[in-house]
């Protein structure tokens, strides 16, 4: 039977960002990560990737600096695909109410080109933006750990027990695995069967999430605009050479191996009618996307907990898995209760 330190269970950002969080915490640890599929194909395959820095309570104020200190950081150390984008924030109110959920909220600025700004409303240039390959982000982080971390892809955990000291693994081979900490970060799949019971108290319900695509080119200089009354956000995707509209889908307690890939015609008529509203000569331009789902939490804060002695579960993130995985990893590792060893290749930590 193979034994590890830590067993992290999800290859998705958020597991690709816990196990080098972990790494450089503890680095003689012994640390595996689990993918039922191929790395970063789930939920962050689907993402559309975008980092604005905003947080709608203290705690993801700050998760929210935190993790764009160390995104900014390590797409530089590692390449990632990363690229920075002009915004916009268009909301009703004025500067004093908007700045208190957005971090860098600069001046008041004129609709972005073809935009409209609703009766009302008015528009800020927010800094600090950028959106990213979030699957490739996942491979990549990954790639760089393969020294010190033991990837297995294509190795469900089907079953999950704990002795009082050690997690032990049942995978989907036919294998076993022992370990002396684990990780749940499964995205959506927080009804799994090997964990459904240990995750249900923390009352998390998976919610749809779809994203338009426009077949308008952006224009170079076009920036991502943030809809904040609407939790929207149009996005442009200059290496695809199209727009990405997202907006708030309100069906919920989905199932991800149940949702599909394909958009229902609901959801092209739910994204042209909030996009009219701010965009209305793109309508026409609304004809396909993408869809999937993610894990929410009651109080709308990404959920780091311990479940039993050294089983933490870390996700539950809101739609916001990719801005804040750097964070949520931190907390992660934190909650592990090892004694730290000392870093040798740590995440970049952010001065005070």
């Amino acid at each position: 039977m193979d034994r590890v330190d830590l067993a992290i269970v999800g290859g998705g950002v958020i597991g690709a960002l816990i196990a080098r969080e972990a790494v450089a915490a503890f680095p003689d640890a012994t640390v595996a990560v689990l993918e039922r599929g191929l790395i970063g194909q789930g939920a962050s395959g689907r993402s559309a990737g975008v980092h604005f820095p905003r947080g709608t309570t203290e705690r993801v104020r700050s998760m929210s600096e935190h993790s764009q200190w160390v995104w900014e950081h390590l797409a530089a150390e590692l390449d990632l695909p990363i690229r920075a984008v002009g915004a916009t924030v268009v909301a009703a109110g004025d500067a004093d109410a908007v700045s208190a959920t957005y971090l860098r909220l600069g001046d008041e600025s004129a609709p972005a080109r073809g935009r409209a700004v609703p009766p009302g409303s008015r528009a800020w240039d927010l800094d600090g933006c950028h959106y990213a390959d979030v699957r490739a982000v996942a491979e990549r982080v990954l790639a760089g750990l393969r020294d010190r971390v033991t990837v297995w892809e294509g190795t469900e955990v089907t079953d999950l027990s704990f002795d009082g000291e050690h997690h032990r693994l049942a995978l989907g081979p036919g294998q076993e695995l022992l370990a002396r900490r684990a990780v749940l970060a499964p995205g959506p799949w927080i009804a799994h069967p090997a964990w459904a019971g240990l995750v249900a108290p923390l009352g998390l319900r998976v919610k749809k999430v779809v994203a338009a695509h426009l077949e308008e080119i952006p224009a170079p200089g076009d920036p991502l605009v943030v809809f904040h009354d609407e939790d929207a956000f149009l996005l442009p995707l200059h290496e695809r050479g199209h727009y990405l509209f997202s907006y708030t889908c309100n069906r919920w307690d989905v199932t991800p191996d149940d949702i599909g890939l394909g958009l229902e015609p609901s959801d092209l008529d739910d994204a042209r009618a909030a996009l009219g509203r701010f965009a209305p000569g793109l309508v026409a331009r609304c004809t396909s996307g993408r869809v999937f789902c993610d894990a929410y939490s009651l109080h709308r804060e990404p959920v780091v907990a311990e479940l039993l002695p050294g089983l933490v579960f870390a996700g539950a993130a809101n739609g916001s898995g990719y801005r804040l995985a750097p964070a949520i990893a931190a907390e992660t590792v934190a909650a592990l209760d090892l004694t730290p060893i000392g870093a040798t290749s740590p995440l970049p930590q952010r001065q005070a």
